[in-house]
């Protein structure tokens, strides 16, 4: 029995089709075995169906032909707006044919409810002078520069050591190092590492015991009590930037020669992170408001799929910063179900979202030409730099732009 907004169709496989899948499957088979009498791959299929019968072909032949049944089945039901991956699997599997079953998720009927004129207001934007100090004194602490202390190290000043690690008196792979600039207070040792060099002076030799932490990545050193011998060779304290002629050379921002000119930039700023943060929170509102109007089961498949790009998306953006996401997974001890469900409540609003934006793109009757598409295409190559082919290459054509168009202008019906 078919579920709301789902299909269920049955493609078969059978006659001519099925025995060149057969024999494919039997050539596929045939190199994986060894009869007495002949060598691998080369035993006549007569020969091989004697000692492995008919049926060891069945699976691999299925398993050939789900991609072909999955296009036919997709060709022949165009008119049907599926929105979500097709599942399939196998019904029945006969020496005579296969026969798939696909379940597709068609699109949810949906209820539109008031987008336009929504009772939600745009915050005003201002720029203090507490908040323009504070940027410049972040800016004074990101160009400071790193001078010799003398006396004890204190968090936030940083250690040049010599360190050893050692587990059971032995010498640990990666648990030792020379001329090592550490900032302390930085985390970015074990915990406990840099707590420890709290007070030390040049010269000093110190014997750090720790313990791994449970969730450690490497298998032979979670949990493992070790010591590190650690030489301190030099301790530094940051000399906040003076606004000098050289600290604004070293800025290199064009027009920016004094304080006056540089509070002016941060102001500018400050001032268009702002209205970009107020822009995000505005649209957020008007969003969750025309969705709360209006009416629409979203199927589960939907979510599913959208928690998939995501999950995918996050696994690339880690992979970016060398960490894989099995990784990421044993240093945080959680699971992908952990990460899954934690990304839920915004695959929801983003699925919720895009079926509130096409919904409007039919009930106005908004359209993108190919002009419009051709336009958007060469900004985004100038915006990122690359070549216009190559980018249109990546995006399939221009009817993701078209699309990407449609949802744009369908965001303007919303804003007014």
């Amino acid at each position: 029995m078919e579920k709301k907004n789902t299909k269920e169709i049955t493609i078969k496989i059978e006659g001519k089709e099925w025995e060149e899948a057969l024999d494919k499957a039997f050539q596929k088979e045939n190199e994986k075995v060894t009869i007495d009498g002949f060598r691998q791959g080369k035993a006549p299929k007569e020969v091989y169906l004697k000692k492995h019968g008919i049926g060891s072909l069945l699976m691999p032949a299925a398993e050939l032909k789900f991609e072909d049944a999955y296009l036919k089945m997709i060709d022949e039901h165009k008119d049907l707006e599926i929105v979500a991956r097709p599942q399939g699997d196998i019904v029945k599997l006969e020496e005579s044919g296969v026969e798939y079953r696909f379940i597709l998720t068609l699109r949810p009927e949906i209820k539109l409810g008031e987008y336009q004129n929504l009772d939600v207001q745009k915050p005003n934007i201002e720029v203090t002078e507490e908040e323009i100090a504070e940027e410049l004194a972040n800016m004074k602490k990101q160009y400071a520069e790193l001078i010799i202390k003398k006396g004890a190290a204190e968090l936030g000043d940083t250690v040049v050591i010599d360190f050893v690690g050692t587990k059971d008196g032995e010498e640990f792979p990666g648990g030792s190092a020379e001329d090592h600039a550490l900032e302390l207070g930085s985390n970015t040792f074990i915990p406990g590492f840099e707590e420890k060099l709290v007070g030390v002076q040049a010269g000093d030799e110190k014997i750090v015991e720790l313990q791994f932490p449970e969730e450690y990545p490497n298998e032979e050193l979670k949990g493992q009590d070790v010591e590190f011998k650690v030489t301190v060779k030099e301790v530094k304290e940051k000399k906040e930037a003076e606004l000098n002629d050289d600290f604004f050379a070293d800025l290199g921002m064009e027009g920016i020669n004094d304080e006056a000119s540089l509070k002016e930039q941060l102001k500018e700023n400050i001032q268009v992170r702002k209205e970009n943060e107020a822009e995000n929170e505005y649209m957020t509102k008007l969003f969750d408001a025309a969705i709360a109007n209006m009416e629409v089961e979203v199927p589960d498949t939907m979510v599913k799929d959208e928690i998939e790009r995501m999950l995918e998306t996050y696994g690339q953006q880690l992979k970016m910063q060398g960490i894989q996401l099995e990784d990421y997974f044993k240093m945080t001890n959680t699971k992908e179900e952990d990460l899954k469900k934690m990304m839920q409540p915004e695959a929801l609003k983003r699925v919720q979202t895009r079926l509130l934006l096409e919904e409007i793109v039919k009930k106005e009757n908004l359209e993108a030409d190919e002009q419009e598409a051709e336009k958007l295409l060469s900004e985004m190559a100038e915006k990122h730099q690359t070549d216009k082919d190559e980018l249109l290459k990546m995006y399939g054509g221009l009817e993701p732009l078209k699309y990407e168009l449609r949802m744009r202008k369908a965001i303007d019906i919303i804003k007014g």
